[in-house]
């Protein structure tokens, strides 16, 4: 046998080093946009709103974006831990509005700490049931929270006899502080989404909800726990909208029945604003702080533009604007996908 029989067969020539160069780039650039592009997107436009704005800028203006968006930011804190394993939460609006009623109620027949601990525990209970739904019992999460949203309403109806019945905050509660004036509510939810954001990046548990958002069979095979991850998101969402209404009621003074209609909405756009992919996976708690920030300014700048055509262009920007975005990252999922 000759020498040359028993040299190895080469291997097959990977793609060359110059080749596969532009490829990778492409991938950071489209995850960069992705995770980054709702945060580019606020910085430009408060750019352009300051340049062309005089009221824009002023600090009575910038309170006014903040204070009045805080307890969304709540909602949609919860929103992305469960669109990050793929999920979805209608029932938030719902829970917003009936946390506020339990909220005033318990200020005004047992004092602060029954209006903080009430709809905190009817929330976290509430998510368990929704949580156990869809994990242990199969049922998809659009059908188990509609069913979440209409019956937080219900009970909140029944609880407040068809909103004939309201609920006042006293107004020497130290519950009423939590929600008076901007900083509070404010400084109470950049504490909130410090947290949300080291639960989500430096914990096994933030680790399972991406993993699951990303393959849920293969999350199962390594072992991870793929049921009660998902019952605690959705208790984390239950909770947080829970105690978003609880902070709206100390802020209004009362347990206001109708508020919160159309706020899951609202909650689901921001988080897919800020980068996170629908069907899970991807995203983080700063991409939604931006996404909440970005819709907070549109409506700012549309209310000061464009006053005259009320809340339904509005909704006519918010659709389009969050139709351009889901499109884009349709776009940068399949450049990466390709790469």
């Amino acid at each position: 046998m000759s020498p040359s029989a028993l040299r190895p067969a080469p291997l097959p020539a990977g793609p060359a080093p110059d080749a596969a160069q532009p490829a990778a780039l492409r991938e950071r650039l489209a995850s960069h946009i992705q995770r980054r592009g709702a945060l580019v997107v606020l910085v430009l436009m408060v750019a352009i709103a300051s340049a062309t704005s005089d009221t824009f800028p002023t600090w009575s203006n910038i309170s006014s974006i903040l204070g009045n968006n805080a307890f969304v930011w709540l909602l949609a804190l919860g929103m992305t831990f469960v669109i990050l394993t793929g999920g979805i939460d209608l029932s938030v609006g719902s829970l917003y509005a009936l946390g506020g009623v339990l909220g005033a109620y318990g200020a005004h027949a047992g004092g602060t700490w029954l209006a903080i601990v009430l709809p905190l525990a009817v929330g976290a209970v509430w998510g368990s049931v929704q949580g156990l739904l869809v994990s242990r019992a199969g049922m998809a999460p659009f059908i188990v929270t509609l069913a979440g949203l209409l019956g937080a309403r219900g009970l909140l109806q029944a609880l407040t006899d068809e909103g004939a019945t309201t609920y006042l905050v006293p107004p020497g509660s130290a519950f009423r502080h939590l929600g008076a004036g901007t900083w509070t509510p404010v400084l109470i939810v950049v504490a909130l989404f410090a947290l949300g954001a080291l639960l989500l990046t430096r914990t096994r548990f933030g680790a399972t909800v991406t993993a699951l958002g990303g393959n849920e069979s293969a999350a199962t095979l390594m072992g991870l726990p793929v049921a009660r991850t998902k019952v605690l998101v959705y208790v984390l969402s239950a909770t947080l909208a829970s105690a978003a209404g609880a902070l709206g009621s100390a802020r209004l003074g009362s347990g206001v029945t109708t508020i919160g209609v159309g706020y899951e909405l609202t909650a689901i756009a921001s988080v897919v604003i800020g980068g996170t992919l629908l069907t899970g996976g991807s995203g983080s708690v700063g991409g939604t702080a931006s996404g909440v920030l970005v819709l907070a300014v549109i409506h700012n700048l549309i209310d000061h533009y464009f006053s005259q055509y009320g809340s339904a262009f509005t909704d006519t920007v918010n659709g389009a604007f969050l139709a351009v975005v889901v499109l884009a990252q349709t776009l940068l999922s399949r450049t990466r996908q390709t790469d």
